[in-house]
């Protein structure tokens, strides 16, 4: 889930070097969208999941047309807490439409479980990863062999040279942030089924999947899959453990354990595992 989550926040970074707090409003508004569509419309999970992504890619575009855009050219600290504070009216919305109770998604798999060898997962899970994967891949081909992914990692290394020979800023900055919305959507969606549930709370989970974006390198899509597979082992092996052999770190310390893996990686990997060590002329 947390490698799902910061996929999204990658695609934006990749392509405009502004780390997008928004994503946590967004995965929130798909998970509430896509309840409604399957339990007060009638439709089938598949296309709720496809009405999600969909809708949150269109809201990602409005918050770059109507709000980002108009900051052009100013220092990326301004976008980023830009980005916080359309987070603060995004977690608004959902609650104000559909109410603040806690649904259940309703999707096909529930609390079925499927077994791995000695390994049993939640089968919703198991599709997660498989579609966090799929994910990656598209991406990587996406940005590696067409024109608008070329364009995308052109702007975010140098947007006057790519102005110069014609790239339309606002056509990648719009991509960007629709791709983006769009995965936040889909992992809200899955993040809200199984076992769990809709809750307002769904937006906090973006902000516990930073250090999973960071450890696997803030331009690398599968670097966020990595980083999000060795923040969550690290932090439910710390749950399960720390309560039996080192109970006087208390009973939470599994929701540290994810910052002090950041900081070892970045000591000795200072731009993420998979991360790309930026060279400055002066």
């Amino acid at each position: 889930m947390y490698a799902l989550i910061a996929i999204g926040f990658v695609i934006v970074y990749k392509a405009t070097g502004v780390l997008n707090f928004t994503t946590g409003g967004l995965l929130m508004f798909g998970a509430y969208l896509a309840h409604h569509a399957v339990g007060g419309w009638g439709l089938h999970f598949g296309l709720a999941l496809l009405l999600g992504a969909f809708a949150t890619g269109g809201v990602g575009i409005l918050v770059q047309t109507l709000v980002l855009s108009r900051m052009a050219g100013k220092p990326h600290f301004t976008l980023i807490m830009l980005t916080w504070a359309v987070l603060i009216v995004l977690e608004q919305i959902p609650p104000a439409i559909w109410g603040y109770d806690v649904l259940t998604m309703g999707d096909p798999w529930g609390i079925s479980m499927t077994s791995i060898g000695p390994l049993s997962v939640f089968t919703i899970d198991l599709w997660a990863v498989l579609l966090a994967v799929a994910i990656v891949v598209a991406l990587y081909l996406f940005f590696r062999f067409s024109r608008l992914g070329i364009a995308m990692r052109a702007t975010a290394i140098d947007r006057e040279a790519a102005m110069a020979q014609g790239i339309s800023p606002n056509t990648v900055f719009n991509t960007a942030w629709c791709l983006a919305g769009a995965v936040a959507g889909v992992a809200g969606i899955f993040l809200g089924g199984g076992a769990r549930v809709v809750s307002p709370e769904l937006s906090l989970i973006a902000l516990a999947a930073i250090p999973a974006v960071i450890v696997g390198g803030l331009e690398s899509p599968a670097g966020a899959v990595l980083g999000g597979v060795l923040i969550g082992i690290a932090e439910v092996l710390t749950a399960y453990y720390v309560p039996v052999y080192a109970p006087w770190l208390g009973k939470n310390f599994h929701l540290v354990m994810p910052y002090i893996v950041l900081i070892a990686i970045l000591l000795v990997r200072p731009y993420g595992l998979l991360g790309t060590r930026s060279v400055r002329r002066g």
